[in-house]
């Protein structure tokens, strides 16, 4: 090939020296990578499929998720338990894609500030999450965690619940009619404390 003549094809130094072709390649790569990855999961019953006992949140936990999601917390609070020796020796059974089915979006993360709190329902009583969640100091001396004292001084009035359930039941999570109709009365009067509360007691009760 002659010097001036610039390569022809699919050739090493057309796609080293053309930045453009370069980006779509990898673009495309990474693409059909992910997919090949990411499409299965859609089909597999143990990321598709509740495992069993697994129910989807209450009026007042699904509200307390919410606050959750708000204040930043998954920022520092994992839900995921790894398959490692150390983390199920202390937490328990590893997380299971199963119990998160109904979660839009779920809590997994990778964040490892605070605790793992994907089996944290039921270890400690509500009296306990109030005075940790005013401050933390008063019971973990150690802890960073900041204080959210005014959830325990906003209410809620439950009014944006039906619609909130509704769309949750489009994506599957099998709320009746029944439940979606009297979710308002469940959460109104009921302080942001309390709701934060009540879902953090939901976490870690399906079966394994």
């Amino acid at each position: 090939m002659a010097n001036n003549e610039k390569p022809k094809g699919f050739t090493h130094e057309r796609i080293e020296t053309n930045n453009f072709l370069m980006i779509v390649l990898i673009t495309l790569v990474v693409a059909v990578g992910g997919l090949v990855e990411i499409v299965p999961l859609f089909f597999q019953k143990s990321t598709t499929q509740p495992v069993e006992g697994l129910k989807p949140y209450t009026a007042l936990q699904l509200a307390g998720r919410d606050i959750y999601v708000r204040e930043g917390c998954y920022n520092c609070h994992s839900q995921m338990i790894r398959p490692f020796h150390a983390e199920t020796m202390r937490y328990g059974h590893y997380s299971l894609a199963g119990e998160f089915v109904y979660d839009r979006p779920f809590q997994w993360g990778s964040k490892r500030t605070g605790p793992d709190l994907a089996r944290v329902g039921g270890r400690y009583s509500d009296e306990w999450h109030r005075i940790h969640l005013i401050n933390p100091r008063d019971l973990v001396p150690e802890s960073n965690m900041p204080a959210y004292p005014w959830l325990e001084k906003r209410t809620l009035s439950g009014d944006d619940m039906p619609k909130r359930m509704t769309v949750l039941r489009t994506l599957g999570a099998p709320y009746s009619d029944e439940e979606i109709a009297k979710s308002t009365e469940e959460v109104k009067g009921k302080t942001e404390m309390e709701a934060v509360i009540a879902y953090l007691q939901s976490l870690g009760h399906a079966k394994r």
